[in-house]
């Protein structure tokens, strides 16, 4: 690579690294809108988990049209055009808590949600190909890093502007509904705003968002995975780990919130869950340089057998561990399941890896599969909110333990299907 494409490359993945960190944020911005809008609007857990249905079944539906709109309009409009989405949702957050309307409210989400969906489906290649490609591997996890930064500054800074006054200060009224959900409108307020200043400043490096060459298999059918056995097990693998973590950090602060567990506040329990997502960062952070010397399949396998314990562990937290650590079985029992975040680190992109390397599909479809597969993250966090609301919110990380256990498969009968594996340099 010569000295002037060198120098074009290093600020466009910096310019590219921002877009991870920023639908980081945004997505772990939901995890303090649930228990806001439970409160607000008088919800079951099932009702309010309504709002991770809505945002992760944005990537069901937009994945495929996203890969479309990418092939005709290219990198750099493209993500102009998924930033303009998600400002766009962000505008219509306030028009739905100021019309008192839910059904409002998860529009605005999936709005929000398709435009991440398309940027997503833009910054994970142009990553990748903006340098050696010997090097997207590490351009890649560096990317998801910050993306990971993202996930634990979002749920921080959302408690303290969401989760604190209003209803969750005394009884719940018309005043106090009213304080709530203007909080929720100064979030996606400042959200617009930055939305507003990123892509000014991608407007103006637009130009540096173009690659010499595009994935090979670029035009291949997105539904040939359809037709490859390890195309879809690694997409029901996707779909149980991305289901997986959102239930948990979606039920986390009403989880730790209970005086069985850890008795804290709300706003408290907020704070708290950025511990879950800086975990996830912590760990892949070092999963990265692990996965170096050992194998995917037994990093991941490991991975899965300690999350799905941790989340057994909490499942007995008013059972056998009450029986053996007395009054402070609720404790351990909110620091296991803060736990889980540090061995989720590495399942995506080792997942999405193991299957690349064994589906007999082509890399585009394979990947677009795959991506389509984030929309567990609609469906599992309502089934666990379904369980917490006719069993309690202990019982429901069943759910997750459940999704573990099959990960686990998926690594164990990964790690036994070597022979005509082939390395590909892409995590996601």
């Amino acid at each position: 690579m010569s000295d002037s494409n060198k120098s074009r490359f290093n600020p466009a993945f910096a310019t590219v690294t921002t877009l991870f960190f920023m639908w980081g944020f945004i997505t772990a911005s939901i995890d303090p809108l649930v228990p806001s809008v439970k409160a607000v609007f008088s919800l079951t857990y099932a009702e309010s988990m309504l709002t991770q249905f809505a945002f992760f079944l944005a990537y069901g539906v937009i994945s495929l049209p996203a890969a479309f709109v990418l092939e005709k309009i290219g990198y750099a409009r493209t993500i102009l055009l998924a930033i303009g989405a998600m400002l766009a949702g962000c505008l219509l957050m306030p028009i739905a808590t100021h019309a008192n309307a839910y059904w409002f409210v998860l529009i605005a989400l999936f709005v929000i949600a398709g435009g991440i969906t398309q940027l997503q489906v833009a910054a994970n290649p142009l990553a990748a190909m903006l340098g050696k490609p010997e090097g997207s591997h590490f351009r890649l996890t560096l990317s998801q890093t910050f993306n990971s930064l993202g996930t634990v500054l979002a749920p921080i800074i959302g408690s303290y502007l969401i989760l604190r006054g209003g209803v969750f200060e005394g009884a719940v009224s018309a005043a106090s509904r009213d304080v709530t959900l203007r909080n929720v409108d100064t979030q996606f307020l400042a959200i617009a705003v930055i939305l507003i200043l990123l892509g000014l400043f991608l407007w103006r490096l637009r130009r540096l968002l173009h690659v010499p060459h595009e994935l090979d298999g670029a035009n291949a059918s997105p539904f040939a995975a359809f037709t490859s056995r390890w195309a879809l097990f690694g997409g029901l693998a996707i779909f149980l780990y991305v289901g997986a973590e959102v239930s948990i950090g979606s039920i986390m602060i009403n989880f730790l919130h209970q005086p069985a567990i850890m008795n804290v506040s709300f706003e408290t329990a907020g704070r708290l869950l950025g511990l879950y997502w800086g975990g996830a960062m912590v760990g892949r952070a070092l999963g990265s340089a692990v996965l170096t010397r050992v194998p995917a399949g037994k990093v991941l396998a490991a991975a899965a057998c300690v999350a799905l314990l941790l989340c057994l562990v909490v499942t007995q937290s008013d059972g056998l561990l009450t029986l053996v650590l007395g009054g402070t079985a609720g404790k351990v029992a909110g620091v296991a399941a803060l736990a889980v975040g540090f061995f989720n680190s590495i399942m995506f992109p080792t997942i999405f890896t193991l299957t690349l390397e064994r589906s007999t599909a082509p890399t585009p479809s394979t990947s677009g599969l795959l991506c389509m597969a984030i929309v567990g993250g609609a469906i599992l966090p309502v089934l666990t909110g379904f369980t917490a609301d006719h069993i309690g919110l202990t019982t429901a990380f069943f759910v997750p333990f459940t999704s573990y256990v099959c990960i686990a498969i998926f690594a164990l009968a990964g790690r036994r299907n070597l022979a005509q594996a082939v390395t590909i340099p892409i995590s996601v």
